[in-house]
């Protein structure tokens, strides 16, 4: 391919990313001749019409609300997308005038390498709780489970299997869960009261709370898990961690 490679970002909205800053940053200092955009769509159905007005355009990372709906616009999921069932990056093949698109999911990676970091000077044994139930709740469940670690989820609605906010106020739940996730976009600039409805005033320094949200680095939800003495961690980290598995499907290479 000619030119100037193009990679990029695909959501609604992206003022919150930091995605393109840390590509371009290392692009730059790499000497790769590269470019890495934000593509803030409002409807993900243009996915395929978008890829075929960008011909430089090599490889994408899909965010919120998208992760799940884009599976319905791509030819093909490698075996961890398709077991999770949501897509954070997409590679883009091109031969003979066909455009071929493929999933992946590098959010599992990039979760399980953070959170580890997290837990390596911190005892631990116990159940985790991951607040949310889209694409990236997925990713962190999936994340847990394969590191050993069981997982209940949470949402505002009540379905088999699944808690609710209001179940954990009952005495003594939410003490014996010493995990606990934030999947969900809440706190996440430019809204960054918002936090999961949780009593934070029976939290311990037992648990160990991770926040996917990265902007800004101290969530609302980070900062009353903080004020009770627990360990705390944004998704800053596996941001970065998840972008470097991305760059090794699409060129094969360590950026």
């Amino acid at each position: 391919m000619a030119g100037r490679r193009i990679y990029g970002l695909v959501g609604h909205p992206l003022g919150h990313s930091f995605s393109r800053d840390f590509f371009n940053a290392a692009f730059e200092r790499k000497g790769i001749d590269a470019e890495y955009r934000n593509f803030d769509i409002e409807d993900i159905g243009v996915l395929r019409r978008l890829v075929e007005d960008e011909p430089q355009l090599c490889g994408l990372n899909v965010t919120i609300p998208y992760k799940e709906k884009v599976v319905a616009f791509l030819d093909e999921l490698d075996d961890t997308a398709k077991s999770v069932g949501a897509v954070n990056v997409i590679g883009i093949t091109r031969e003979g005038g066909k455009i071929s698109l493929k999933g992946y999911n590098t959010d599992i990676i990039g979760f399980a390498d953070s959170f580890c970091c997290l837990l390596s000077d911190k005892a631990y044994a116990g159940t985790a709780l991951v607040f949310g139930t889209g694409g990236a709740a997925k990713a962190a469940r999936r994340a847990l489970e394969v590191n050993g670690i069981p997982v209940h989820q949470v949402s505002r609605h009540a379905a088999e299997g699944v808690y609710t906010y209001e179940d954990l106020r009952q005495s003594g739940m939410i003490e014996s869960f010493h995990v606990l996730v934030n999947a969900t976009p809440l706190g996440t600039y430019p809204v960054t009261d918002g936090c999961v409805d949780i009593p934070y005033e029976r939290l311990t320094p037992s648990h160990i709370c991770f926040d996917l949200v990265y902007n800004p680095p101290l969530t609302a939800f980070l900062t009353k898990c903080a004020a009770q003495g627990c360990a705390i961690k944004n998704g800053l980290e596996m941001l970065h961690r998840q972008a470097l598995a991305a760059w090794r499907i699409w060129t094969g290479n360590d950026l």
